[in-house]
C-alpha cells in the first residue's frame, strides 16, 4: 500500500455531480451488478430516502497529503487512521490547497439494526488512484466504523467473478469467502457468478490493531 492516509467524510448532497460522474464510468460500472447509468435524480433518491433515513451510511473517499489534515473541535465525525473519531473535525482541504484529494465512495447498504447487519460497498471513481490501496484502506476505516460505530455484528459483500483485484483488496480488510454461496446474473457482458464474502465482529475485534497499522 501507499503511504498516503485515507480518511472518510460523510457524503452530502453536493457531491451529486461528483458520485455520479465516477459511477457511470466504464471501469467503475463493469465491477457492479446494477449496471444502468445513474442519473443525478436518482442519486438525490438514493441521498434522501437511504443516507438520510440511515438505511445506508455513505462516505467519500479522500486521499490526504503526508502532513495530514487538519483538526479542530466538533462537527461531523469523520474517520481516519488513528481511531474511530468520537469529537474532532478533519478539516480536509481540497486537492488544489494541498491537503486532499476525493477519489471515491464507500458505503453500508441495508443496515438491519436488529439483525446487526448491513452490506458493504466501494468504488474508486479515479482511475489513476486504482491499484494503490486506497479501497483496501477506506473498507478497514469502514469495517471500524460499522463494528464500533454502529454495533453491527456481520458485515458481507458481493463481487463480480473476474473482479479479482477486488477480492484481493477485500481479504487484506478482513472479509472472507463464503463457501458455497454464489449467485448468476445476466449482464451485458453475458453470465456471470456472483460471490460472497463476509466478517464479523469477533474475527474484526481480534484481528483489529494489526489490520489498522499504516491506513
Amino acid at each position: 500500500m501507499g503511504a498516503e492516509k485515507v480518511y472518510l467524510r460523510p457524503i452530502t448532497a453536493e457531491d451529486t455531480t461528483k458520485v455520479v460522474a465516477w459511477r457511470n464510468k466504464d471501469f467503475v460500472r463493469k465491477n457492479f451488478i446494477y449496471q444502468k447509468p445513474f442519473t443525478e435524480e436518482g442519486h438525490m433518491t438514493w441521498f434522501r430516502e437511504q443516507v438520510e433515513t440511515g438505511h445506508v451510511a455513505q462516505f467519500i473517499i479522500c486521499v490526504a497529503a503526508s502532513e495530514g489534515c487538519r483538526e479542530k473541535n466538533g462537527g461531523a465525525e469523520n474517520y481516519g487512521s488513528e481511531d474511530v473519531q468520537s469529537s474532532t473535525e478533519k478539516v480536509c482541504k481540497t486537492d488544489e490547497e494541498g491537503f486532499y484529494r476525493e477519489v471515491g465512495s464507500v458505503y453500508l447498504r441495508d443496515i438491519d439494526r436488529e439483525a446487526g447487519t448491513a452490506e458493504y460497498g466501494v468504488f474508486i471513481g479515479e482511475e489513476d488512484a486504482l491499484g494503490r490501496g486506497y479501497g483496501t484502506k477506506a473498507a478497514k476505516l469502514m469495517l471500524a466504523y460499522g463494528f464500533e460505530k454502529l454495533g453491527l455484528n456481520k458485515i458481507f459483500l458481493r463481487f463480480l467473478e473476474d473482479n479479482t483485484g477486488a477480492k484481493k483488496s477485500y481479504e487484506k480488510a478482513g472479509f472472507q469467502m463464503i463457501e458455497g454461496r454464489r449467485e448468476t446474473v445476466n449482464l451485458v457482458q453475458g453470465k456471470k457468478a456472483v460471490f460472497f464474502m463476509e466478517t464479523e465482529r469477533g474475527m474484526w475485534e481480534s484481528t483489529r490493531r494489526l489490520r489498522m497499522e499504516n491506513v
